[in-house]
């Protein structure tokens, strides 16, 4: 096959560059440089000036700084705090008791926090303490807490689905509202598996719950009023048209300052943090982006992307068949890069062979984030199994273990979403149309 020499230094040039320990996006340019230099007769230079400017001032990108804005804001809030004393009433009397307050908060937090690793700190630096005072078994605090956390890259805001809609050009609300459905469906899988593992695990007794009359309840739930507020905003103003992805993180930065602000935990210092942490995270993700643009420019003159799918499209493949080709590749490649370096990278190839399947770009996108789910919680480069090693100073082996049940559970939903695809594309499909279209 003519296209295996250019496919061959690709991947030499970018593991070369990966492995020396520069940044992906530098890597991701690196590459494309290479491929314009060897393959066309295009100046490369002037070709990637071109790409990464035009992919850098994509109006949908503003979307992303702001949300992870709004994300920092909140985790220096008492938000967590506030989420677990409002929840754990309600979630003692359930079959696994306050084991939940994980599931629901690490929910509640990523539908107004676009990061996994921002939902698993927020929540966990509140639950992991009360749950271990409670005698909850430690395998069940650490693997429900680094699964339920990925919910940050499902549910909108996600950063993942932002740089999924940039890079093949689709609505970033349409993708927000298709991780809405199944982002709820796999929470309560996790919460089904927390309350089975609660009747059959011998080790599963925890220190019981003093009883609390409905009225204590309804009082304690006033802590979670602020944080639904806001997620009714920023959801709520993209369904019914009010606003696109942009403007609803806009809504989101300005309810999170008004949030931080009235619980005394808006200073100075506190802003400029939360500012440069945005900066910081978007930066690294906007070079990403900017590098596996120009990758797409570079492979689409070499041909390669049209070869391997003309390639796979000769294998004559069922659309199931490439669906279970296409797991096991994002789940072999989370292993080594992060989620975002994984969709970005890949879908200058994988574009063309789903749409000549017919496949919907909406439902895959939710496809694929539930994949790159997977990858947050497997190692080597597993980004939640590391900022649970430090918040718990667990070996890496057993943070790993303890979320296999959780890994999984997201298999089974990848089966979920392809026998009911409706679960992804009902809530798009029947968006409202406003003036922010």
């Amino acid at each position: 096959m003519e296209q295996m020499i250019p496919i061959a230094i690709f991947l030499f040039v970018l593991f070369l560059l990966l492995g020396s320990g520069v940044w992906v996006g530098l890597a991701l340019m690196g590459v494309a440089y290479v491929g314009m230099e060897l393959f066309t007769s295009r100046p490369a230079g002037d070709a990637m000036i071109t790409k990464v400017w035009a992919s850098s001032s994509s109006w949908t990108l503003t979307a992303l700084p702001l949300f992870i804005w709004m994300g920092e804001i909140l985790y220096r809030t008492r938000l967590s705090e506030d989420m677990f004393r409002g929840l754990s009433p309600w979630m003692a009397r359930l079959p696994g008791g306050l084991v939940h307050t994980n599931i629901v908060g690490c929910t509640v937090f990523a539908a107004v926090s676009g990061s996994s690793a921002a939902t698993l700190t927020t929540v966990g630096k509140m639950s992991i303490p009360e749950l271990r005072k409670r005698n909850y078994p430690e395998t069940m605090v650490i693997g429900t807490l680094a699964g339920a956390a990925t919910l940050g890259l499902m549910i909108p805001p996600s950063l993942t689905l932002i740089g999924y809609g940039v890079t093949i050009n689709e609505s970033v609300t349409k993708l927000f509202m298709a991780g809405v459905v199944p982002g709820l469906v796999l929470a309560l899988m996790f919460m089904g598996y927390v309350a089975v593992m609660s009747f059959v695990s011998r080790g599963f007794n925890p220190d019981p719950e003093p009883k609390m009359s409905v009225m204590e309840k309804l009082k304690n739930s006033r802590f979670l009023i602020p944080v639904i507020c806001l997620i009714l905003v920023v959801i709520g103003s993209m369904y019914m048209g009010i606003a696109t992805a942009t403007e609803a993180a806009a809504f989101g930065v300005i309810g999170s300052l008004i949030l931080a602000a009235t619980q005394g935990s808006l200073s100075w210092s506190s802003f400029s943090e939360s500012l440069m942490g945005a900066v910081r995270t978007s930066a690294m993700i906007a070079l990403i982006l900017a590098g596996a643009s120009f990758l797409s420019l570079s492979m689409g003159f070499t041909g390669i992307p049209r070869g391997l799918a003309d390639l796979i499209a000769s294998w004559e493949l069922s659309r199931f068949e490439l669906l279970m080709a296409l797991l096991v590749f994002y789940i072999i490649l989370g292993m080594f890069l992060d989620g975002i370096s994984s969709v970005v990278l890949t879908m200058a190839v994988v574009e063309p062979m789903i749409r000549a399947q017919g496949i919907d770009i909406i439902w895959f996108g939710i496809f694929i984030v539930v994949v790159v789910e997977m990858a947050q919680i497997t190692p080597p480069i597993g980004f939640n199994l590391f900022v649970l090693q430090g918040m718990t100073g667990h070996e890496m082996n057993f943070i790993a273990k303890a979320a296999i049940p959780m890994f999984l559970i997201m298999v089974v939903m990848v089966f979920v979403l392809i026998a009911f695809p409706e679960l992804a594309t009902w809530l798009p499909d029947n968006i409202r149309k406003g003036p922010a279209g």
